[in-house]
């Protein structure tokens, strides 16, 4: 059976329950930065299973090597993916995470496969969606459009690894 091409895998990402801890943990343990942190993201068009909603996150990204690492805390106990797999005071591995150059057609393939739209919506201009893979690799699958905006940004994380010397291990966006 023929499927979409959805690689190269380009990020890892972990519910935690306290960001500012969590970069902590990965700067001492893995040596892992900078950090870019984005507080109170602004997420629009928000829908949770179907249904409107807002969702308030917390998110640190880093770069190690090859793949990116996220980690992200949800600030309020409201339904969402990130609830889904870990309730308040919980925390964990969560998702995998793929640009698409064709956002329905990959989400199509998960629904197909009776692995629903946990959450969707919108980072700036950039569609993204999160399906609720957990039946097929235990976890959720992150499926971001491939946009000039977050391609770049992303990128900027990329290059800020190379060759960092520990000096701003936390850089707040």
């Amino acid at each position: 059976m023929l499927t979409p091409k959805f690689g190269p895998m380009l990020q890892v990402a972990w519910v935690v329950n306290d960001l500012d801890k969590a970069m902590s943990r990965w700067l001492d343990t893995q040596s892992v930065g900078p950090f870019y942190v984005m507080r109170h993201c602004p997420l629009e068009n928000v829908l949770y299973r179907g249904q409107p909603t807002t969702v308030d996150i917390d998110v640190g990204i880093a770069q190690a090597g090859g793949i990116q690492i996220e980690l992200i805390q949800q600030n309020d106990a409201k339904p969402s993916c990130y609830r889904d797999m870990f309730p308040v005071g919980t925390e964990g591995f969560h998702h995998v995470c793929y640009f698409v150059d064709d956002l329905k057609g990959a989400i199509s393939h998960f629904t197909q496969r009776n692995q629903p739209v946990a959450i969707e919506g919108n980072f700036g201009a950039v569609e993204f969606a999160y399906v609720d893979s957990r039946p097929g690799i235990g976890c959720m699958t992150e499926l971001v459009g491939r946009h000039p905006d977050i391609v770049g940004f992303f990128k900027m994380i990329a290059d800020a690894a190379v060759d960092w010397d520990g000096k701003d291990p936390i850089r707040t966006l």
